[in-house]
């Protein structure tokens, strides 16, 4: 693979591309595992996280990865930042670049802010989620934990449960799955799904007791609470009495399927505590998979090498 300068989205890349970053993820395993998990593959570069919206997981695990790559790491919090002050996010950006940055991992809540970086900076950009556009990074390290279960993606049946519409990593992982040969199914009201949802090539359904049993993934994402708010369902406990992953409802599932979630979870809403800590759930193995796949964009974009 030969690398575009910046990861903006899933949209648009090869097969070839989408396992190539999988494939130099897998061998971040093994340093992972190791007594002391470090490499001097980035010694020397610099890598900011730019975060413009709240993020705990995201940011952590870009900032452990580039560190376990000897990188050097600036966190940038918007909150505490001239961005208050009005200056933009151009501004900011070419500020800190002036500052010899390497790399920039991006987080912000207008879509298509990464690409105004990309296209006027030196440095690699890594989108880390930009508004309801996409989060690549997220749906890199879910396909990464469906292949490690499944071994591939070919008939590979995966539903998608939840708020759709404002879902990046729902878009994300709907256009890297189906590049790779899955099938993906979406579940959700049907104030929570896209007007256009029939340009992704999905199928649609609203029963979810209904449609269970059929797919190989279950992956609930996170119903933000102010959508409630807004009127686009009822009730919380509608929610989870329709769509929520309760203990009841799984024993609907396949033997061997398994339970994802992007997290950060809202536990007894889309999915019930015992449900979040069953044998059935990955939570965990995504997390860490999530380190490891930072690890081979950063590793990847930065022109990393192996000593």
């Amino acid at each position: 693979m030969n690398p575009k300068k910046d990861l903006l989205g899933i949209e648009g890349l090869s097969s070839k591309d989408i396992l190539y970053y999988l494939d130099t993820a897998e061998k971040f395993i093994e340093v992972m595992e190791r007594p002391i998990p470090i490499i001097p593959a980035l010694r020397g570069k610099t890598i900011l996280t730019l975060f413009f919206e709240p993020s705990t997981r995201t940011q952590i695990s870009f900032s452990i990865a580039a560190k376990r790559l000897s990188a050097d790491v600036v966190n940038f919090s918007a909150t505490s930042s001239s961005v208050k002050k009005g200056e933009t996010i151009l501004d900011t950006a070419k500020n800190i670049e002036a500052m010899k940055v390497d790399g920039v991992v991006v987080r912000h809540f207008a879509p298509g802010a990464p690409k105004i970086l990309a296209d006027n900076l030196n440095a690699f950009v890594i989108n880390a989620g930009d508004g309801t556009h996409e989060h690549p990074t997220q749906a890199l390290l879910d396909m990464m934990t469906m292949r490690q279960y499944f071994g591939n993606f070919k008939n590979l049946n995966v539903l998608i449960v939840g708020d759709i519409l404002h879902s990046r990593v729902a878009r994300s992982n709907i256009f890297g799955l189906r590049t790779l040969g899955a099938n993906v199914a979406i579940c959700a009201p049907p104030t929570l799904i896209p007007l256009d949802i029939e340009k992704l090539n999905v199928e649609v359904f609203y029963n979810l007791d209904q449609i269970i049993g059929d797919f190989d993934v279950v992956m609930a994402l996170r119903i933000q609470l102010e959508r409630q708010e807004s009127g686009l369902f009822p009730s919380v406990r509608e929610y989870r009495n329709l769509y929520g992953l309760t203990q009841d409802r799984i024993k609907k599932m396949k033997p061997d399927s398994i339970i994802m979630h992007p997290g950060p979870t809202n536990r007894g809403v889309e999915i019930d505590p015992e449900v979040a800590d069953s044998p059935k759930s990955v939570i965990l193995k995504q997390v860490k998979n999530g380190v490891a796949v930072r690890m081979a964009i950063l590793f990847i974009h930065a022109g990393g090498k192996i000593e």
